[in-house]
């Protein structure tokens, strides 16, 4: 096994029985805190097939065969919705996105360690290996990062491997925490961990999911079609459990919507649609979504994405602005990402009071106030030796 951040930590134990889970799940709910990991497979699926979950407790590591014969999984489930235990992940959105569609619920409460770094200034989405390097000294083996894990049986190196994962996360865990607290940013975290905590966020709404799309267009027909085909494109690979990209690819959604077609012929001649696809039921489908979406009124199509129809920010503005940004988070060693993302600062150059993340909170106090201030000619920026300063006027 990979050298965990305890020097004794004993061997991971595999769980393939429902008594062992079931004992296990009950012995971790004494736990304060419980680290959790998943190794899942869906290249082939729409839905994520989960294979092993792994879990630490304070002298213990388990590596569970989610996909054992009759493994009852359900006292998985009351462990983390046990709010006396915090669920510690990292890099969670996948993780619980699992857990969301088995138990119908977000673990809680919840505690991303990728999220603290970034507040605790390791940089946009820190990899775990690196993190773990940095906090305990110890090492991760990705040589099974991209096994097969419905394989089965699993070999003595992937059990090392997926446990590995979780013995380092309780270093990383304690020590983020600390220093977290140290520095009165415990609160940050908090607000960070409402939105991984919310169930919406993991059940993507079909009828926004044209907006991924990032169409480079104001004509809202054609985007009332996009809209339409994007929805149906998502409900069907979610009824037929494929990837939404092997049920049409993003390149063919936007062609079809820009052109409309009304005909299994010339639907065929959009790329990627075969004349068997065209004239089938799925085609058939696809043409009626089309059709609907035609028939919209004007008042019932979407508006055009910010900053693709309209008026631009200065550039110049956004470019001073992103100075600022960087400047303010150097200076509160916070991941600049996190505080303001690039919509943000296009928003805040572009109109008075934008309902944005950036101008609310922590955030606030780290950079929109300061923004703000910046827009109304009452501080400039100056260069003070290597580092940008504020200069009050």
């Amino acid at each position: 096994m990979p050298r965990s951040s305890r020097a004794d930590y004993p061997a991971p134990v595999l769980i393939t029985e429902s008594a062992e889970l079931a004992a296990l799940c009950e012995r971790l709910r004494g736990e304060t805190f419980v680290t959790v990991d998943t190794e899942f497979m869906r290249e082939r699926t729409y839905w994520p097939e989960l294979c092993v979950v792994q879990l630490g407790g304070t002298s213990e590591v388990a590596v569970v065969d989610a996909m054992a014969p009759g493994l009852d999984l359900a006292p998985l489930g009351v462990l983390l919705a046990d709010q006396a235990v915090t669920k510690v992940f990292h890099a969670a959105r996948q993780d619980i996105e699992i857990f969301v569609l088995r138990y119908g619920d977000v673990p809680r409460p919840l505690f991303d360690t990728q999220v603290a770094a970034m507040v605790a200034g390791f940089g946009d989405q820190v990899g775990y290996d690196s993190l773990v390097a940095a906090l305990t000294g110890g090492n991760i083996d990705k040589a099974h990062r991209f096994s097969d894990w419905s394989a089965r049986p699993l070999s003595p190196a992937q059990i090392a491997y997926a446990a590995a994962d979780v013995t380092h996360l309780r270093g990383v865990y304690e020590k983020l925490t600390a220093r977290l607290a140290k520095e009165s940013r415990l609160e940050w975290v908090g607000e960070e961990m409402a939105v991984l905590a919310d169930p919406a966020t993991y059940r993507p709404d079909p009828d926004a999911m044209w907006e991924r799309l990032r169409p480079r267009t104001g004509n809202r027909r054609m985007l009332g079609v996009l809209r339409a085909i994007a929805a149906w494109r998502e409900r069907e690979a979610q009824r037929s459990n494929i990837p939404r990209q092997r049920m049409l690819k993003d390149e063919a959604l936007l062609e079809i919507a820009a052109t409309a077609p009304e005909t299994p012929e010339v639907l065929a001649r959009a790329r990627g649609i075969t004349e068997g696809f065209a004239r089938g039921k799925t085609g058939t489908s696809l043409l009626a979504a089309i059709a609907e979406a035609k028939a919209l009124p004007d008042d019932a199509l979407p508006e055009a994405p910010f900053n693709r129809d309209g008026p631009r920010p200065s550039p110049a503005l956004v470019s001073l602005l992103k100075v600022l940004l960087a400047a303010k988070c150097e200076q509160h060693n916070v991941a600049a990402k996190l505080v303001a993302s690039s919509d943000d600062i296009d928003r805040l150059a572009l109109e008075d009071a934008p309902d944005i993340a950036a101008l609310h909170g922590w955030r606030d106090e780290v950079f929109g106030a300061d923004a703000r201030a910046l827009k109304a000619g009452q501080i400039a920026l100056g260069v003070d030796g290597r580092r940008i300063k504020l200069i009050r006027s």
